[in-house]
């Protein structure tokens, strides 16, 4: 297998063998971002251990230096050290913040941003960034008194932030997003008032855990804990904090598990916190054999390592209630669905549509490539399982998600697959190829 960063061209994955091994995933994209923005506008400085060292993180971690907050230098395996500068701080940047393909970089930046007053910001990111839309953040923090402009009326970088004094505000956003959600509760930090989030379904946790941890004055309620509320006033504190791998990431090995004939693998400290363990209920619907070992808690975060084993799976059915919980783990729960006994269904995942590229129509096009029964719908996918996979050309399309998606779909293939653009996968995995060489029994 040669290696995709050093060479543009096609990388040659043959189908068979098997996986053996133990492996340990990069650090929580979700958590790495936060915990760079949070020591920012802490007061003292945070130590991170296990931050992702992916392009999104390097992203933002770039953003908060150019408004004058020291990051030590983010390199694998090594802690990186944060100085805040208070909750305002920022000092307002020469030059515009590059937020490169980091959707969560751009959306918590317009929340961090939008109460500044009397200092003006401008975000911008690569094309695939500048056509997502941002007006789901801009709408409900303008409830507050923010002033962001831009191209589509607001909705399409470059975006402009004039800095001002934002009002408390009780703001129902129509999705569940934890985007969204963690940019109104950031506003929310220094507003004259208390800031109420009601999201129709909860969306992923991480902000409320991290926030509180740091010593905001926050309180989680509401029917499914839908309620978030955050009072301004509390001084944030300089924290230790301990990024637990991601699970989105361990999802390729889970799924490679458990459809890969004769493999084993154990994933080492995967974060296992229950807004985000979707994968887990839809493998354990499915039949897999997932076991959890050594469960823990760093950092107001469940953790535990992840054994999966081959065996006969089932098809599974995925509505919108769980979407929030898994919706980045849907490439590759299709390419599981193409290995199970019936029919498997998603519903209710639009929102695949607006990630880095659209999710659904791009599996159905690779997948399909590959011989895989999959009809795309506005809202989700069909999948008919126990379907032989064959080697074909396919491409990530400069998804990450994708990229790595193929690469379990092509384990399990026949003959030999060639994936164009796999270097898309350094995005949130930068040693991924690295491991599944390591892993191929």
């Amino acid at each position: 297998m040669a290696h995709p960063a050093a060479d543009p061209s096609p990388l040659t994955l043959t189908g068979g063998g098997s996986l053996r091994g133990t492996v340990t995933v990069p650090g929580d994209k979700s958590i790495s971002h936060r915990a760079l923005l949070f020591g920012a506008i802490a007061e003292g400085a945070t130590r991170i251990e296990g931050l992702l060292p992916a392009e999104d993180p390097l992203s933002t971690a770039a953003c908060l230096r150019a408004m004058g907050v020291a990051v030590s230098p983010i390199e694998a395996g090594q802690p990186v050290t944060v100085q805040g500068v208070g909750l305002d701080g920022f000092r307002e940047p020469e030059d515009v913040l590059d937020c490169g393909n980091s959707g969560t970089t751009m959306r918590l930046m317009l929340g961090l941003l939008a109460g500044r007053a009397g200092r003006h910001f401008v975000l911008n990111g690569d094309a695939s960034l500048r056509r997502r839309p941002m007006r789901r953040v801009g709408g409900p923090l303008a409830e507050m008194g923010a002033t962001i402009a831009g191209r589509d009326g607001g909705n399409l970088a470059p975006l402009a932030i004039q800095g001002r004094g934002l009002q408390g505000a009780t703001v129902r956003t129509p999705v569940a997003s934890a985007q969204v959600k963690s940019a109104i509760l950031l506003a929310g930090l220094t507003a004259d008032g208390p800031t109420t989030v009601i999201e129709p379904v909860q969306s992923r946790d991480h902000s409320e855990r991290m926030l509180r941890a740091f010593g905001a004055d926050l309180v989680v309620g509401g029917a499914g804990n839908t309620q978030v509320t955050v009072t301004p006033g509390a001084a944030l504190r300089g924290q230790h904090v301990i990024v637990p791998g991601d699970i989105s990431s361990a999802a390729f090995w889970l799924v490679a598990g458990a459809i890969t004939p004769g493999a084993e693998l154990t994933v080492q400290n995967v974060g296992l916190n229950p807004s985000r363990t979707g994968i887990l209920e839809v493998l354990e619907q499915m039949g897999a054999r997932i076991t959890v070992l050594n469960a823990r808690d760093v950092a107001g975060e469940p953790v535990g390592d992840l054994q999966v084993s081959h065996g006969p799976l089932q098809a599974f059915t995925i509505g919108e209630e769980l979407i929030p919980r898994l919706v980045d783990e849907i490439p590759v729960l299709a390419v599981a669905a193409c290995c199970a006994e019936g029919v498997s269904r998603v519903t209710g995942a639009a929102e695949l549509r607006v990630k880095e590229t659209d999710r659904l129509a791009v599996m159905a096009r690779q997948l399909g490539a590959m011989g895989a029964r999959i009809e795309e719908h506005a809202d989700g996918l069909t999948i008919q399982g126990e379907t032989a996979l064959h080697g074909a050309e396919v491409d990530s399309e400069t998804d990450h998600r994708v990229a790595m998606s193929l690469a379990v779909a092509a384990q399990i293939a026949s003959g030999t697959t060639r994936l164009h653009r796999p270097d898309a996968a350094a995005v949130s995995y930068p040693t991924f190829w690295d491991d599944l060489e390591r892993l191929r029994a």
